[in-house]
């Protein structure tokens, strides 16, 4: 096993051991699919979570309420968030100050555990018609939960940006497939074998997500080096929908290893970095937070939070 496919099954491997041999989720559909596109990169635990919780919730009868504060739609290009809350995450920094001994405060949201559904459920359940979705969950027109599934269906409607390639996606297969897509890979045939060349990654944060406010010092950065990175991002919706995405240039992907100070805990978190920001909302309140603008020079970073997930294709395939 060659550097790069060791760091990102380590990243995942301690989380996985016990999803890999004793989770529920781990002879669902969902769990054969993954194995049989990605073999061996064990699914991450919270994905396996989020497919136990879909199949537990099917069919979908519960009224949709709104989730708690979520900082993953915030790191979309097209995004405006609320700055002040953001900046209080810490989500967004400077690529300068990814190295050994430098301190960042962080302070993550719980995330609302959205449960992803078997392929065969979201295939049937309303998506792109809002007025469809809105009487199946039992939405209030006008209300915020509404305005919620409206501004996400506008997102994955949206033409992506230039120089971006985008998908929203309702289950963990249709999720798996855009990105094998993004990244040139062919379409999985039933049967056959594994990617190989492409691996997953989420960030590793305790269950829902919380990170409580501290500071932490890096204690290790290590650049992943492949030719390609779709980054999936958690959309708010009734159920998981992700928002999959991937730029063509002036990107790079980092695990970065943080420890909190005075005996906190130990993450370790993916993080991106976009070198051009040409194309982004220029209200995006990544601006704001690191006080500079769009530009073909400036860059943004940012962490991986809850249960998104990252792809990469190993540099030098093709």
């Amino acid at each position: 096993m060659d550097q790069q496919s060791a760091l990102l099954l380590m990243m995942v491997a301690v989380s996985t051991a016990a999803m890999a041999h004793s989770h529920p989720a781990a002879s669902t559909p969902a769990a054969w699919f993954w194995e049989q596109a990605l073999s061996g990169v064990p699914m991450p635990e919270v994905l396996a979570d989020f497919v136990q919780k879909g199949i537990d919730q099917s069919p979908l009868v519960e009224h949709y309420s709104v989730p708690p504060a979520s900082i993953s739609m915030c790191t979309l290009f097209n995004t405006i968030c609320d700055a002040r809350m953001v900046a209080e995450t810490g989500i967004f920094f400077q690529e300068a100050e990814l190295h050994p001994g430098s301190t960042m405060t962080l302070s993550f949201p719980e995330e609302v555990e959205a449960p992803i559904l078997p392929h065969d459920v979201a295939d049937k359940v309303p998506f792109e018609n809002l007025s469809d979705v809105l009487a199946t969950f039992h939405i209030t027109p006008g209300s915020t939960e509404a305005a919620q599934v409206e501004d996400t269906l506008r997102k994955c409607q949206d033409p992506p940006l230039a120089g971006e390639m985008k998908a929203c996606t309702t289950s963990l297969e249709s999720t798996v497939q855009a990105a094998m897509e993004m990244l040139s890979n062919t379409t999985i045939q039933q049967g056959g074998g594994g990617g190989g060349d492409v691996w997953a990654a989420t960030s590793a944060l305790p269950r829902g997500g919380l990170l409580p406010r501290r500071q932490y010092v890096v204690q290790a950065v290590t650049k992943l080096k492949g030719s390609g990175y779709v980054s999936c991002h958690k959309v708010p919706f009734p159920y998981a929908v992700y928002h999959c995405h991937i730029a063509y240039k002036g990107y790079g992907g980092y695990k970065v290893t943080l420890r909190g100070r005075h005996g906190g805990p130990t993450v370790s978190l993916l993080a991106f970095c976009h070198f051009d920001t040409s194309c982004w909302n220029p209200m995006h309140p990544a601006f704001s937070i690191l006080n500079t603008h769009p530009g073909a020079s400036t860059s943004v970073c940012h962490f991986m939070s809850y249960g998104n997930l990252a792809f990469v294709k190993k540099a030098g395939t093709a």
